[in-house]
C-alpha cells in the first residue's frame, strides 16, 4: 500500500472514530486498523528520510547546509 492510500484511509478512520457512531467492537477494529495504517505511513516517511539523508551524503561538501535546515523546517510543519 502506498503512502497516500494509507494516509487517506487513516484520515477516513479518524473521522469515523470522531463521529462516535458504531459499536465499541467496531471502534476497536477501526482503532487497530488505524494503528496499522499509521505504522505503515511512518515506514514510508522513515524510508523517504533515509533516502534524503543518503542523497545529501552524496552531495558535494557545503551543498547540503541550507537544504538540511529547510528540510528540518518542513519536517516540523508536517507534524
Amino acid at each position: 500500500m502506498g503512502y497516500e492510500q494509507a494516509r487517506d484511509e487513516l484520515v477516513s478512520i479518524v473521522a469515523r472514530l470522531e463521529s462516535g457512531a458504531g459499536t465499541l467492537e467496531e471502534s476497536l477494529a477501526l482503532w487497530e486498523r488505524g494503528e496499522a495504517l499509521a505504522a505503515r505511513c511512518q515506514q514510508w516517511l522513515d524510508g523517504a528520510r533515509e533516502r534524503l539523508t543518503a542523497a545529501r551524503g552524496a552531495a558535494p561538501a557545503g551543498a547540503a547546509g541550507d537544504d538540511a535546515s529547510r528540510a528540518t523546517d518542513v519536517d516540523e510543519e508536517d507534524r
